[in-house]
C-alpha cells in the first residue's frame, strides 16, 4: 500500500551491499523474473542454484549470465519438474547433497492461465499442482537445511489470489465441474499465499528460526503465459503489457528484496505500490481478508500434507 518503508522510491537493489558467501535457490530461474532475480543476486556476489525444468534453456540462461557478469560467477542448475512430486523429491535430494546452506529458497516458478484443464502426473489440476503442491513439498524437504542456515522462504504470489472464486475449492480442487483458466489460476495463487502465511504462523509456534516472506511481481513483461494461455489471452496480454506492464527486471525486485532485506516484517505482502499495485515503487501492499482466513489455511495445510505425503512436524 505504501513505499514509504524504503523512501519515496521504494526498495531497489542498491540497498544490497555484498552477498558473498550466501546461497540462494530459485525455482523457474531460466527466464522472466526468476532469471532477473538470479542476475541481481549473482551481481552482488551470491551463489545461485537454479531449479528449472528444461536443461537446454537452463544452460542458455547460465551462459547469458556468464557473458554479462563474467565466468567467475557461482551459478548452477538442478533439474526439477514442479508438476511431478517424484521429480521434486529427486531435486531436493540432489540439492541437499551439494548445498550446505540455503539463505533463501525463492518459490518463483509458476504456470498461468492454462487454457484447458490439464493434470500433473500425480493427478492435480496443473496450476494448483505446479504452483502450490510442488512448492509445498519442496519447502518441506528443504526446511531443515534452511533453518540450519537461519534462512528464508520467499513465496512469489500474484494479485490474482484475491480474484476468481476467492476461496480454495476443496469440494472440487481440479475444477472438474466448470473449469476456467482464470478461476483455477487464482485458486493456485491463493493457495500459495495462504500457505506462506500459515507456514510462518507454524514456524513461530514451534520456535523455529526461519522467515517466510510473501511478494508478487505486479504486471511484468515475462513469458509466463507463453506455453499455457489461450491464443486470445496471449494476444490480449501482448497488447496490454506494452501499456501497463513494467520490465521483468523490476518485476524481480520484490522477490530479491524478500530474500535479502534485513529486518523485514513477516506476515506482509510486498510488491509494486502504484496503479493498483501493478507497477512502480516496491513496498508493502494490503493483504485481502481472504488470505487471512486461518481456518481455510489450516484445512489447506492438512490437505497438502496428505496430497504430497510429506511428514512435516510443524
Amino acid at each position: 500500500m505504501t513505499a514509504q518503508l524504503f523512501g519515496k522510491n521504494g526498495w531497489t537493489p542498491e540497498r544490497i551491499s555484498s552477498l558473498v558467501g550466501r546461497t540462494y535457490v530459485i525455482t523457474g530461474a531460466n527466464s522472466g523474473a526468476g532469471f532477473e532475480a538470479s542476475r541481481t543476486l549473482l551481481s552482488k556476489g551470491a551463489r545461485v542454484v537454479m531449479l528449472n525444468r528444461n536443461p537446454a534453456k537452463s544452460e542458455t540462461a547460465i551462459n547469458e549470465l556468464k557473458q554479462t557478469l563474467g565466468n567467475d560467477i557461482d551459478v548452477s542448475f538442478v533439474q526439477i519438474d514442479l508438476g511431478s512430486l517424484d521429480s521434486v523429491r529427486q531435486a531436493a535430494a540432489k540439492l541437499l547433497e551439494t548445498v550446505t546452506s540455503i539463505d533463501a529458497l525463492i518459490c518463483n516458478g509458476a504456470i498461468a492461465q492454462v487454457a484447458t484443464q490439464q493434470f500433473t502426473v500425480d493427478g492435480f489440476e496443473s496450476q494448483l499442482g505446479v504452483n502450490h503442491f510442488g512448492h509445498f513439498l519442496l519447502c518441506g524437504l528443504l526446511f531443515d537445511r534452511i533453518e540450519a542456515s537461519q534462512g528464508r522462504i520467499v513465496m512469489v504470489g500474484s494479485n490474482a489470489y484475491k480474484m476468481g472464486l476467492k476461496r480454495i475449492k476443496f469440494e472440487d480442487l481440479n475444477f472438474d465441474d466448470n473449469y476456467t483458466a482464470w478461476d483455477s489460476y487464482a485458486q493456485s495463487k491463493l493457495a500459495q499465499i495462504m500457505f506462506g502465511l500459515e507456514l510462518q504462523r507454524r514456524i513461530e509456534a514451534a520456535g523455529k528460526n526461519v522467515q517466510v516472506h510473501i511478494c508478487h511481481p505486479g504486471a511484468s513483461r515475462t513469458n509466463l503465459l507463453k506455453d499455457t494461455a489461450s491464443t486470445f489471452n496471449k494476444v490480449l496480454w501482448a497488447v496490454m503489457s506494452r501499456v501497463i506492464a513494467q520490465s521483468a527486471e523490476r518485476g524481480a525486485w520484490p522477490e530479491v528484496m524478500c530474500a535479502t532485506e534485513q529486518d523485514l516484517q513477516t506476515g506482509k505482502l510486498y510488491g509494486p505500490t502504484q496503479r493498483a499495485n501493478t507497477v512502480g515503487a516496491v513496498g508493502e501492499n494490503e493483504l485481502d481478508a481472504i488470505a487471512l482466513d486461518k481456518e481455510m489455511a489450516t484445512k489447506l495445510w492438512d490437505l497438502s500434507l496428505d496430497k504430497t505425503a510429506i511428514k512435516w512436524s510443524l
